[in-house]
């Protein structure tokens, strides 16, 4: 180097390269050990190079400002805020088993089922549709169904058709809502209009009765209600036709049963005394209401071989008698008395 050359640049090469090497200058991860060397961008592979880098530069210019430049390299390892250390650690983690200790959770974390509570909770004081809250309650029905099933069987229902049926058919979206919790016990329960949902038990024990040893290709119900007994029916014979008298309670049928997308019920508004002899004969006959007798129109739309369940009965002096009949030719029924029920009455007309 010249006299010249030199009086201009005063330090050497070497000076420069060698500066950002002293320990005061090194950085530091979060927990105040030196990062290693690979985690870095140093320019080391730059020095080798004839001329001076430009890191080399920015440190001849400004000392300041190449040493703030090098410290954002902690950034590898972002420090946690307001972490307090654990008490067992006696010396730093290295950096190579640092992602791996990070995976583990503290003692203090909430519980997965936690979190869903508290979200589920926030979700419902801000108005939000409370998802996880449906889902359990969907999942609750259905464990409900089961041990309603459950006692179905011990109870006497062996029918593999009718046990599945009671236990696919969501019985919660056929009553008010205010009585959806009571939805899977064995009671009957007000559907309006003096009207009631038969209980479970009642309406497994009718449908096995009707099908016992036997396919059902035809089947009619006499009283739809709100629709439940339909639904179950369907789950068991290829087709389901069932009359309503009560206007209101028809129509409810057909919303109760619209969610559910049941392709082979057929609901009539009309007298179901009379019976619906455009479809007949019919495999099975239930009927959901009880008179002094079976009326002689169902009697003569049942087939051959087929099956008519109903109570039979005086409702005020609570007398009625589930009742079973089975068309033997075509000029005779022979009729077995059962067990003791209570139904609302079989009534003639349209309201």
């Amino acid at each position: 180097m010249t006299d010249e050359r030199a009086k201009r640049f005063p330090l050497a090469l070497a000076d420069l390269v060698r500066e950002p090497r002293k320990p005061a200058h090194r950085a530091h991860d979060s927990r105040g050990k030196p990062v290693a060397a690979a985690t870095l961008k140093p320019a080391t592979a730059q020095t080798a190079k004839p001329g001076p880098s430009r890191a080399a530069n920015t440190a001849m210019k400004n000392p300041a400002t190449a040493a703030a430049s090098a410290t954002p390299a902690t950034s590898v390892f972002p420090a946690r805020s307001n972490a307090k250390p654990a008490a067992s650690a006696t010396k730093p983690v290295p950096a190579a088993n640092r992602s791996a200790v990070q995976t583990h959770r503290p003692a203090h974390a909430p519980r997965a089922a936690e979190r869903d509570l508290n979200a589920a909770s926030t979700a419902t004081r801000k108005g939000a549709p409370n998802v996880a809250l449906a889902s359990t309650q969907t999942l609750t029905s259905e464990r409900v169904r089961e041990r309603m099933v459950e006692r179905l069987r011990s109870n006497g229902v062996t029918d593999p058709r009718v046990l599945n049926a009671m236990s696919v058919v969501p019985r919660h979206m056929f009553v008010d809502p205010g009585l959806a919790a009571q939805a899977y016990e064995d009671a009957a329960l007000p559907i309006g209009h003096h009207q009631t949902i038969s209980k479970p038990s009642v309406v497994a024990r009718m449908i096995e009765l009707v099908a016992t040893g036997r396919a059902l290709a035809k089947v009619l119900e006499i009283g739809t209600g709100c629709g439940y007994q339909a639904a179950v029916l369907s789950q068991v014979a290829t087709e389901v036709y069932s009359i309503e008298r009560v206007r209101p309670l028809s129509e409810r049928a057909k919303l109760n049963l619209r969610p559910l997308r049941v392709p082979n019920i057929r609901l009539h508004y009309g007298d179901g005394r009379l019976g619906l002899p455009a479809a007949a004969p019919f495999d099975a006959i239930v009927i959901a209401c009880a008179g002094l007798d079976v009326p002689q129109a169902l009697l003569d739309q049942l087939a051959v071989g087929g099956k008519l369940v109903a109570p039979v009965g005086s409702q005020t002096a609570q007398s009625q008698v589930l009742t079973l009949v089975t068309r033997v030719s075509a000029t005779q029924w022979r009729e077995e008395q059962l067990d003791r029920v209570f139904f609302v009455p079989l009534k003639s007309g349209v309201i």
